[in-house]
């Protein structure tokens, strides 16, 4: 039995241990690195690319105009309301120079979600992409926010183009409501007016929050995560470890399809690649699969960061399987659990193996990662450096190697708390630091850690425990399965039973699946319902909801 495990036994070129003291604050690696890689290409969007040089003046610019045309003060906290464009990196990091807190925001909340999430974090500012803009104004008389700030979809676009795309995108496909213009500031115009002013650098402290990352709120009401500067460095410093076992500094190009407001998006792309010197490829709507392949063609891409329902959709493309993988040397997944189908399929038609990570918001996100050339697939990897894990029963007692229990961690990544919500933070984070992931996880001999499922999502039938996870790996490898779904519904005879929601490729029988799963499962894990769909609910970000799904049941 073990009370924590420290993971000391990695590949030669890693560190075990990181220094998250190295910088005081983001701002200083930021100065240093657009310094180091200056002429460097940083984020590429629908043709636009813009350099380190370019990320400095232009975020420079907006944190002047922040500094001198607004009431905005250091430890204020500023919104950002946009999908993947140039746009969202000159913002975040112009509200980090002004000394602002930022606020990653879903461009697609609801209403009710958009006002909590303003009301919660207390935000005097937003920056929205334009189709957004009428929710927020509606939004803002019952929120903090004093200043709403619009950007274009190709806003920093040639003149000519600009105005193309962005009357193609308001006019054409009717993407962008009408909206009270008055009432906001045009990003180009803030931008404009930033450069009649010097920036003035802000200094905040290593333990202050700079980022507040909400849950996404699939359970109970939404928290902000506080991230300090502290944190991201320290996850930048530990996924660096990882990935310069694949990646060089400033050579590599990796596609950015996940959401940039997403804490793993964020940390990767606006962090760890700043670090490296590396550029984005920002995919704005990632959902158009025709499009985002026929994007993907024009890019000698050697990286790709991803997710299990992407990888998925991807190989069902006939075009995108003709792309040009000769490039791709790390493929990254998170989020949610990895399908050995998916694994699989995408190793066949890409030629690269997925390294798996896992994680969480209130860690910044990343606590363990597949090393590159030493993954294990079916495993989360190994605990970054300087990160301590444990798995617990329900009692608190820690587990003995290989045995499963709630996996917690503690690190320089794991956040300062929830904001505003102490009593929430002592829920999830002990007296000792330890953070409580709520998944269940065992963890082998070698160090490597297998994530068994959520813990709200297990399945008790007739006292034994079934996690919908490994249902749902055996499923999709059924070669009329696209993807899958279990749940518990409750049972007279058992308790609870397996029920499957599927998406197909070709009619199946009940009784076809059934046979499959017996052949993989024991007995009590094979699921006898099974229920249709053309496609499972899931978040923004790709995970399917299978709360949603058992809520229908109830």
């Amino acid at each position: 039995m073990t009370e924590s495990y420290r993971h000391e036994n990695y590949p030669e070129d890693m560190q075990a241990i990181i220094d998250a003291d190295s910088y005081e604050t983001v701002l200083d690696l930021f100065d240093a690195k657009v310094k180091q890689f200056a002429d460097k290409p940083a984020f590429t969007c629908m043709g636009k690319t813009i350099t380190y040089k370019d990320l400095d003046a232009l975020s420079s610019d907006f944190a002047a105009y922040l500094q001198n045309e607004t009431d905005l003060k250091p430890g204020d906290r500023i919104a950002l309301q946009m999908p993947n464009i140039v746009q969202f990196p000159i913002a975040a990091w112009g509200a980090l120079r002004a000394g602002l807190v930022v606020v990653n925001t879903n461009p697609l909340y609801t209403e009710r979600e958009l006002e909590h999430q303003m009301n919660d974090s207390g935000a005097k500012a937003m920056v929205v992409y334009a189709g957004m803009a009428a929710q927020a104004l509606k939004v803002q008389p019952r929120t903090p926010v004093e200043k709403i700030i619009v950007t274009e979809i190709a806003d920093l676009h040639p003149p000519l183009k600009r105005a193309l795309v962005n009357t193609v995108v308001k006019r054409v496909k009717k993407m962008v409501p009408d909206f009270d213009a008055s009432k906001t500031v045009p990003f180009r115009t803030a931008l404009r007016q930033g450069q009649n002013f010097s920036y003035r650098p802000v200094r905040t402290g290593h333990d202050d929050p700079i980022v507040l990352q909400y849950t996404g709120g699939t359970t109970g009401v939404a928290k902000g995560a506080m991230l300090t500067n502290r944190n991201l460095i320290a996850n930048m410093l530990q996924c660096y470890e990882y990935f310069k076992l694949a990646l060089k500094d400033g050579e590599e190009t990796l596609i950015t399809p996940l959401p940039l407001y997403h804490i793993y998006a964020f940390t990767v792309h606006c962090m760890v690649l700043m670090y490296t010197g590396n550029q984005s490829v920002l995919i704005p709507n990632p959902r158009d699969i025709p499009g985002f392949v026929k994007e993907l063609s024009k890019h000698r891409f050697t990286g790709f960061v991803g997710l299990n329902t992407l990888f998925v959709a991807l190989c069902n493309n006939d075009d995108f399987k003709k792309l040009d993988f000769s490039g791709l040397k790390l493929t990254i997944s998170g989020g949610m659990a990895l399908t050995h189908a998916a694994a699989d399929t995408w190793k066949d038609v890409t030629g690269c193996l997925i390294n798996e990570g896992y994680g969480m918001t209130e860690s910044s996100p990343v606590l363990s990662f597949n090393p590159p050339g030493h993954a294990q697939l079916g495993t989360i990897g190994v605990p970054a450096p300087s990160t301590e894990v444990k798995v617990i029963n329900d009692d608190g007692v820690a587990q003995p190697i290989g045995e499963p229990g709630e996996l917690c961690a503690r690190g320089p990544q794991v956040m300062k708390g929830y904001w505003n919500r102490p009593q929430d933070t002592a829920k999830t984070i002990d007296e000792d630091g330890w953070l409580k992931t709520g998944d269940v996880a065992v963890l082998q001999e070698d160090g490597y850690l297998k994530i068994v499922d959520r813990k709200k999502d297990m399945i008790v039938v007739s006292g034994f425990n079934v996690y919908p996870n490994e249902i749902e790996d055996v499923l999709v490898g059924h070669p009329k399965i696209v993807e899958c779904a279990a749940v518990g519904v409750p049972s007279e005879k058992t308790g609870e039973a397996v029920k499957v929601f599927i998406v197909t490729n070709d009619e199946v029988s009940d009784e076809d699946l059934i046979a499959y799963c017996r052949e993989h499962l024991t007995a009590y894990k094979v699921p006898r319902q099974f229920e249709r769909r053309d496609e499972l609910p899931k978040t923004n970000v790709g995970k399917v909801l299978r709360r949603e799904l058992r809520t229908e049941q109830a």
